[in-house]
């Protein structure tokens, strides 16, 4: 997947959208949601030009920890989150607002991660899709 993937789902009458937060904020993202439980460095937030961030949809401390951005990692790392956004009912009701949010407008997730396919947010990209 590249660092920036944009999918309409049959659910959806708009796009769900993926982009890291170092790429420059375009129109065409629509609503920008910030999924990172950490702020990105040397980013400001105008530059950031969120809409919302959403800290708690991010993975726990403990598994994001756990992971450590390790490619080998990812698979266990993937369905350990998804079970977090399954179990967590807070997370559920973020995920519900974003699929709320999908049929007003198209909503980019924006995050910070290096490696554009290991890691959270295309997790929660996919798990988004596929709800």
């Amino acid at each position: 997947m590249l660092e920036h993937s944009c999918r309409k789902s049959v659910e959806h009458p708009y796009s769900i959208c993926l982009k890291r937060i170092y790429e420059p904020a375009a129109p065409e993202d629509g609503y920008r949601i910030l999924v990172d439980r950490l702020w990105a460095r040397g980013i400001s937030k105008q530059q950031a030009s969120i809409d919302e961030w959403m800290k708690e949809i991010a993975p726990s401390p403990e598994l994001r920890k756990w992971f450590g951005h390790m490619p080998e990692r990812f698979a266990a790392f993937s369905d350990r989150y998804i079970r977090e956004l399954e179990e967590d009912p807070a997370r559920g009701r973020l995920a519900a607002t974003i699929s709320e949010r999908v049929f007003k407008q198209d909503v980019t997730l924006v995050y910070a991660a290096k490696d554009p396919i290991h890691n959270h947010a295309n997790v929660l990209y996919k798990w988004l899709l596929s709800r």
